[in-house]
């Protein structure tokens, strides 16, 4: 672009602004650097949703991101009620990190304080985290063009004033906007009379709400989408005209040519916008933090935990005086993983995480055995934080926390169901209820979402769009597009008029963000109030959300917990409570054998119904088929039971009971390959092979099986001459036999499962309730699952195995009396599920004392 048409759009709205644009964040971007733009902002409605993921994109393109936001503003933001007054519109940009910060405490407060219909800020807001922000006077909506609108510019001026005294006179400019719109003309005449007046410069933008003009009416269809109106309903809001797109630097010139300033001060803004953040490996590391005991420090106090950990998990085992060859071997890993936790900044977080497990456990809150890379940690095993012996099943640390290539462990960590509330209330009474808040999600105008919505404004017969939407095939990632290349129907379907009518719209509108919502697990703990490092708001219910979706979170360095509740602890406390009640036999899930033979019996037989993870008839038949004997077994089993590995699981089988012979890739494999057969499964084996094959680190191979999960070509083209250069090196094998095992690697990394998970999962195989105590579990796991309609299965399994089912009470007071070995009896509950009327009457005798 000429020199002679200078301008960079500081006005952009996405689809953040929820049902408000048709623009996401990388379009935006594209069409920037398209235009050769220098730089772009973004300022969506009330919210910095979009912030770090525009940054990013900005970043990889080249261009200056301007991250801003169009503030609400009212009098006075307490005041919750319709004669709070008018609400008008702002324009806020960050010149630097303060002025994002600034402009992150703003939003916050505007949703967590000033919510009342919008999120609001006041005057005295504004003159309190003022710096570093760059305001405009915004547009239609603005408070100053509202009075010019009213001839009232002896007001406008005052404004005027004021946000000049707030900003600082630098930084408060007067905004012109020109859509064709009569009203704008009067605004822009007045606004460049004020700035000659009061010395207040000008600025140039466009409401930037879809890409094209072409895209004005599919934008309209949105706006009534947004409204929840009909789109021929003349009453509902709308836009005035076409003109609200991603101008040139040309058109915005025809506009405004007349006031040339007001189009340079484009760039000046630009030039004074420099917002640098530190994300990932330079991000500040915002973890709140553990108050320790007296004459500890955070390292001392972790490593005592963990010695007296390994003492408890391995009968006596006293690393402190390593004599034995266990007691070695458990010295050298713990001292490998505490070395690497101390380097990668990550202490305090072990002893957070440490902290509200110990707490819920003492509570006698069921909590998971950890699932995740985190179960290979031998210190998070010592601390309780997971269940499952990393040494036992040679899980790999550097799965977890990878010295060669940091990013933020996670700890995912399952607790009870009906108490999972209680860990969240402990860890926001713990850290201050300001310093944590939960993770905001967002629902989109998927391909079957876009279809029945846009057929709903457009009053298109329900039934007709529920049919079209139902042709495009149930897969994740679906699109339009995708639907009508693999669904013959779905194509032909869309030559339709009505259909076609549909697909203007949806072409533009799929994929938009539609809704917000809030993560199931996920909870951000921070050091400090929260809005002093991210944006929030509220999500339904009232409570405190980052405003950042997940993944732009965990850049910021805020630590991120997954606290999630799982119905199957419920079930198995309720079923070992039942049996110390009835039996008096206490169990504890956590100690059970791994080598039941009674539990393989039941496994193999397929009686598996209401056992976690092995229910579906599917995966009975192929236990059946299997014969397991060993718990490594029942994991491969569960890593294989998925679409893509599930076709290898016959030549598993085959493998297994010794029908076909187990051959290696290469000989030096079998100690990597031999528990599966031969048959690669499991991520860790990529490290493993790594190692063994190339000579890699655990670390390096764990970079391999990164670089292979993302199809990064860059990395992976680096890699495989790396490990083929390895495999000479290192074993003397050639660079033709190493890059056919690369490849064969590379391809099992399309389905490769991590260990760990598998085995979380064949934790809760190991039911004592279901194995040695059968009438037991039944009505326990039908207490939770009722309402999923599964009573009906397990009521005939129960039959099957020759057990006594009783529906409805037998005699008086029958819940204090106690019942067959070889019985079970079903809620009552579950008979008012089945829609039986004489249920209700039973339930109602309730409060007339016991039966």
């Amino acid at each position: 672009m000429p020199p002679t048409h200078p301008f960079v759009h500081l006005h952009l709205h996405t689809s953040y602004s929820l049902l408000d644009s048709t623009i996401k964040v990388k379009q935006a971007v594209q069409r920037a650097v398209k235009l050769e733009m220098p730089g772009l902002a973004l300022t969506d409605h009330g919210v910095m949703h979009g912030a770090i993921t525009f940054y990013n994109a900005c970043q990889a393109a080249g261009i200056k991101p301007i991250i801003g936001c169009e503030m609400y503003t009212c009098a006075n933001r307490n005041e919750k009620s319709r004669s709070s007054g008018t609400m008008s519109h702002l324009l806020l940009l960050a010149k630097d990190v303060e002025g994002y910060h600034n402009l992150a405490r703003l939003s916050a407060i505007a949703h967590l304080e000033g919510f009342y219909y919008k999120p609001r800020v006041d005057m005295e807001l504004l003159a309190k985290y003022s710096k570093g922000l760059i305001a405009t006077s915004c547009c239609e909506r603005g408070e100053i063009p509202f009075y010019i609108l009213d001839d009232l510019h002896q007001e406008a001026e005052r404004v005027a004033g004021q946000y000049r005294e707030i900003f600082g006179p630098e930084n408060f400019y007067l905004e012109l906007e020109d859509h064709g719109k009569a009203s704008e003309k009067k605004i822009n005449a007045a606004l460049i009379e004020m700035s000659k007046k009061l010395d207040i410069p000008l600025v140039a933008t466009n409401d930037v709400h879809y890409l094209d003009q072409a895209h004005a009416e599919a934008h309209d269809v949105l706006l009534s989408l947004q409204s929840q109106a009909k789109f021929r309903d003349e009453k509902r809001i709308r836009f005035e005209g076409d003109q609200y797109y991603f101008k040139t630097q040309e058109e915005m010139w025809n506009l405004f040519g007349h006031a040339p300033e007001a189009l340079h001060n484009t760039l000046e803004i630009m030039d004074r916008c420099n917002v640098v953040l530190k994300l990932n490996e330079e991000a500040d590391l915002h973890f709140p933090i553990y108050p320790l005991p007296d004459n500890f420090d955070e390292n001392s106090y972790l490593e005592h935990l963990a010695v007296e950990g390994i003492k408890h998990r391995y009968k006596g085992a006293d690393i402190t005086h390593a004599q034995t060859e266990e007691e070695q071997t458990l010295l050298a890993r713990f001292e490998k993983e505490f070395k690497v936790i101390k380097k990668t900044g990550y202490v305090n977080y072990f002893l957070v995480v440490w902290d509200f497990i110990n707490w819920a456990r003492e509570q006698g809150i069921p909590v998971g055995p950890g699932r995740g890379s985190g179960a290979g940690s031998l210190v998070a095993y010592a601390l309780g934080i997971t269940a499952i012996d990393p040494l036992h099943f040679d899980l790999i640390f550097e799965r977890f926390l990878n010295p060669d290539r940091v990013s933020p462990p996670d700890f995912d960590i399952d607790f009870c169901q009906t108490r999972r509330p209680e860990v969240i209330d402990y860890v926001k009474d713990f850290y201050g209820a300001e310093n944590c808040a939960q993770i905001i999600t967002f629902g989109t105008l998927g391909a079957k979402t876009v279809i029945r919505d846009i057929g709903r404004t457009l009053e298109i017969p329900l039934a007709y769009c529920d049919n079209l939407a139902k042709m495009i095939p149930e897969e994740p990632g679906m699109t339009l597009a995708k639907a009508e290349k693999e669904n013959p129907d779905f194509k032909k379907a869309l030559q339709e008029p009505q259909a076609q009518q549909i697909m203007k719209y949806a072409k533009v509108l799929e994929g938009l963000h539609r809704n917000q919502g809030t993560h199931a697990a996920g909870v951000v703990i921070g050091e400090k109030t929260l809005h002093d490092i991210v944006p929030l708001c509220r999500d339904k219910d009232g409570l405190p959300v980052a405003q950042y979706e997940m993944k732009p979170l965990e850049m910021t360095g805020l630590l991120k917990m997954d606290f999630l509740g799982l119905k199957t602890l419920s079930v198995v406390r309720e079923a070992t409570d039942n049996i110390k009640e009835i039996h008096g036999i206490e169990i504890d899930p956590e100690d059970l054998p791994l080598d039941d033979e009674k539990t393989f019996e039941l496994l193999n037989r397929g009686d598996t119904v209401a056992v976690f993870q092995v229910e579906s008839q599917g995966m009975r038949n192929l236990l059946r088929q299997f014969q397991a004997d060993c718990i490594e077994d029942l994991i491969a089993l569960i890593a294989l039971y998925r679409p893509g590995p599930m076709d290898m699981i016959p030549d598993y089988i085959k493998r297994k009971l010794g029908q076909v012979t187990v051959e290696y890739p290469h000989p030096l494999l079998e100690t990597v390959l031999s528990e599966t057969y031969g048959v690669f499964i499991y991520q860790e084996q990529v490290q493993r092979s790594a190692n063994v094959l190339a000579g890699f680190t655990l670390a390096e191979g764990d970079v391999l099986r990164r670089a292979m999960g993302k199809k990064d070509a860059a990395i992976m083209a680096d890699m495989k001459r790396k490990f083929v250069k390895g495999c000479e090196e290192t074993n003397q094998i050639s660079a033709s036999k190493a890059t056919e095992i690369f490849d064969l690697i590379e391809k099992f990394a399309n389905y490769g499962w991590q260990i760990p998970l598998g085995r979380l999962r064949v934790h809760f195989l190991r039911q004592p309730a279901k194995t040695h105590y059968p009438a037991n579990s039944p009505a326990r796991y039908c207490r939770w699952k009722w309402e999923r309609g599964e009573t009906r299965r397990i009521h005939f399994e129960c039959k099957e195995m020759g057990m006594e089912v009783h529906c409805r009470p037998r005699q008086p007071q029958l819940n204090h009396q106690p019942f067959p070995s070889r019985a079970t009896i079903f809620a009552l509950a579950w008979r008012a599920s089945r829609g039986g009327r004489r249920s209700g009457g039973h339930l109602g005798h309730r409060t007339n004392g016991h039966f």
